[in-house]
């Protein structure tokens, strides 16, 4: 195919501005799907994708508009799949910016902005959801102006549920979106930015073809990874997987390499033909986790199993990393990194769903640097490696640097919720005719606290918020504490949590009251207790399940009835001392515990 005629272009936005529904009309009108086949969210293939409404995975298709074929790649919106988006605008030369026209620039779509122009990507504004009446036009307009210093001619208006505007959107997008170059006309070349795993066809990549064609049966090369495949299948995504005798240079599509080992891919690999090898691209930057969490099978004899699905699930989340790791108590698991708790969240689900794996999840936690009192430094991801209170000099933790966009009549509530999190407030800007720009400085462990969601309850749903890991910072002396959960009279490692000394009481007495709510009752009582700094400082005990003993006994001398309860009373103690650290604690509880 001549690369003049293709356009490859992303879509990005901030969640909920209606990427999504945008796509489903740019598949309608170009014809790509059948109407008896669409249906909404059609390019969110994932069930929990459906579920949350929320994109977690980028998907391509190509398209036919006129005399043009439209590679779109849809991108995730939630800052937790940041990299997933990195990735995509890697593999364009466009991006439309669609923003919501009844809430205008939000946090994140700043930091969309900034990757696709540090891509040097061309960036069509659009505004969305013009349709509503709330919509507020022409204010949302002249804001993406000034912050894009554009005219007013190059903001498009569109509809994602009507389809108003959406046509004339694809002829600017072919107006203004360059072509894909092709750099060396010889040999062929591909950038993989993303994978599948079939147990039928082994590894699937994903592939933007920068120079040359790959077709059926070419011999190829997984350039970092050193495998040598043959191209068994080879195709484009409409959306679904079809066929095709090659793919050129500027187009994107699939190839099936038949490779079955899992732990070999890494995205941002180059595909090279044997015969005429050329030099890699340059790949993408590995991006470093924000929340680890220690997961276990719940069963041992699982480990091996759990190791391939962890392998498999990677190479189509390139941001999870994992090790293994051996816990005392817990047996042996893999320390997991993670982007944030939402993708923490979406990978244990991922998990059980696609693997049919049952999982113990340890509460999660982010990144300390502990100097002890001999010198060493240590880091420490998880809250049962954290050193005893006289062991530690220093403790450093990791801080972000944050932006917020919110109402000018929402500061009231944004301040005290700000201070209570730690953070240091900077300069305040305003941002078009309604709405301020406050950056700010914050822990990471506060801003893991359930920030995001206290932001959006204490103003309405009308603030925003991006942020980036800044580095580490002395946390004041004393000012962090390992608390610990006792279950019947046990610690269970899973549940421990590094937390700041000054709410350590509340989290102390949180903890035991929801375990109270979600263990199940037993025969007999059984007692949980929060510890820390060397006290219990919250407990509760789990009343035991009731058995009338004497239920049988009709009438009579009481003394016999009391002679049975004594005897239950004795058996209910000696199940208590039987039952010491063994209480049977359903995988569903940990998943809770985790999610706060």
């Amino acid at each position: 195919m001549n690369s003049s005629n293709i356009r490859n272009f992303s879509i990005i936005a901030h969640i909920d501005h209606g990427k999504s529904t945008l796509a489903d009309r740019i598949l309608e009108i170009t014809g790509s799907v059948e109407k008896r086949k669409m249906k909404e969210q059609l390019l969110d293939s994932m069930e929990l994708e459906r579920e949350r409404g929320i994109t977690i995975k980028m998907q391509p298709v190509r398209m036919k508009f006129k005399d043009h074929v439209l590679n779109l790649i849809d991108t995730p919106g939630h800052i937790d799949f940041n990299y997933e988006v990195s990735r995509a605008l890697k593999a364009v030369e466009g991006a439309v910016l669609l923003v919501d026209a009844t809430q205008g620039v939000q946090a994140q779509t700043i930091t969309n902005v900034e990757m696709a122009k540090c891509l040097g990507l061309v960036i069509i504004p659009v505004l969305n959801k013009i349709d509503l009446p709330t919509a507020r036009i022409d204010e949302v307009k002249k804001e993406v102006m000034e912050f894009l210093e554009c005219g007013e001619e190059e903001v498009l208006q569109v509809s994602g549920k009507t389809g108003a505007g959406v046509e004339e959107l694809l002829s600017e997008i072919v107006k203004r979106v360059p072509p894909p170059k092709e750099e060396i006309s010889s040999g062929a070349r591909a950038i993989v930015f993303d994978f599948e795993y079939s147990l039928h066809q082994g590894m699937i990549v994903y592939v933007r073809v920068t120079d040359g064609e790959i077709k059926k049966g070419d011999q190829l090369k997984l350039y970092q990874a050193g495998e040598i495949f043959s191209v068994g299948e080879i195709g484009f995504f409409s959306p679904e997987k079809k066929p095709a005798d090659s793919l050129s240079a500027g187009e994107i599509g699939y190839i099936v390499t038949a490779i079955k080992k899992a732990s070999i891919g890494t995205v941002g690999d180059t595909v090279v033909s044997v015969k005429e090898p050329l030099s890699p691209l340059g790949g993408y930057m590995q991006p470093k986790p924000v929340v680890w969490a220690s997961i276990y099978p719940e069963s041992q004899e699982d480990l091996a199993e759990f190791r391939r699905s962890l392998e498999r699930l990677k190479l189509s989340d390139s941001s999870l990393s994992f090790e293994e790791e051996q816990s005392g108590s817990m047996g042996r698991g893999f320390r997991c990194g993670f982007l944030g708790m939402l993708h923490l969240e979406i990978v244990i689900e991922r998990l059980k769903r696609e693997f049919n794996l049952n999982l113990v999840v340890a509460m999660p936690t982010i990144t300390y640097k502990v100097l002890l009192m001999d010198d060493k430094e240590v880091e420490i991801y998880s809250p049962n490696l954290f050193p005893e209170e006289n062991l530690i000099k220093k403790v450093f933790e990791q801080w972000v640097d944050m932006q917020i966009i919110i109402p000018p009549d929402r500061l009231g509530g944004l301040m005290p919720l700000l201070y209570e999190h730690e953070a240091e407030v900077g300069e305040m800007e305003q941002f078009g005719k309604s709405r301020n720009i406050i950056n700010a400085k914050m822990p990471l462990r506060e801003l893991m606290r359930n920030f995001f969601d206290e932001l959006k309850s204490v103003t309405s749903g009308y603030g925003s918020l991006s942020y980036k890991i800044s580095g580490m910072r002395e946390a004041p002396n004393g000012s962090i504490v390992k608390l610990d959960i006792y279950v019947a009279e046990e610690i269970i490692p899973a549940f421990s949590k590094i937390v700041s000394k000054a709410r350590v009481e509340k989290d102390a007495e949180v903890a035991v009251e929801k375990l109270k709510d979600l263990i199940p009752r037993a025969l007999f009582a059984i007692k949980i207790q929060a510890k820390a700094l060397g006290r219990i400082l919250a407990s509760r005990s789990i009343t035991p399940l009731k058995k009338d003993v004497t239920g049988y006994l009709y009438g009579g001398d009481i003394t016999r009835k009391k002679k049975l309860w004594e005897k239950q009373k004795r058996g209910k103690e000696k199940l208590k001392k039987l039952g010491k650290g063994n209480v049977n604690i359903p995988q569903d509880v940990f998943v809770k515990m985790m999610q706060g």
